[in-house]
């Protein structure tokens, strides 16, 4: 006999970067937050404040029964896939009850950041850069 896992599924996105991730409630007494098979600070080696952003929305609910996180990111660097994560979690724990989801919306947790790189121009050194003029 099988047993079946319930867990809540969401999906975060910024830049280039996309997260999916998977929220459980855990059985075991310690909660695990597993990145692409890594825990959250080996996958932010050396930049601590990645994995604390990754991580604010269960600080700010002040989240502490044991769970289990895993998260799937690919696409873009370090900082867009935190901020991926960071809203894919948020959706996740708002599917919970309206409670959560309405302490989350009101401090911006749920708002996607569609703030994308602008594609350079031809004739232009990057997007918006011109060209040096040369008066002589």
């Amino acid at each position: 006999m099988t047993k079946t896992m319930e867990f809540l599924q969401a999906v975060g996105r910024r830049k280039s970067s996309v997260a999916r991730v998977y929220f459980s409630p855990s059985a075991k007494s310690k909660s695990e937050f597993i990145v692409n098979k890594k825990s959250v600070e080996e996958y932010f080696t050396g930049r601590g404040d990645l994995a604390k952003t990754a991580k604010s929305p269960l600080d700010f609910l002040g989240f502490d029964k044991p769970c289990l996180i895993k998260v799937n990111v690919n696409g873009g660097g370090n900082k867009g896939q935190s901020e991926a994560i960071k809203l894919g979690l948020s959706r996740a724990l708002s599917q919970m009850d309206e409670e959560t989801r309405k302490k989350l919306r009101s401090c911006g947790f749920l708002t996607r950041d569609s703030r994308v790189v602008e594609r350079k121009k031809p004739g232009r050194r990057k997007a918006r850069k011109k060209e040096q003029y040369s008066k002589r």
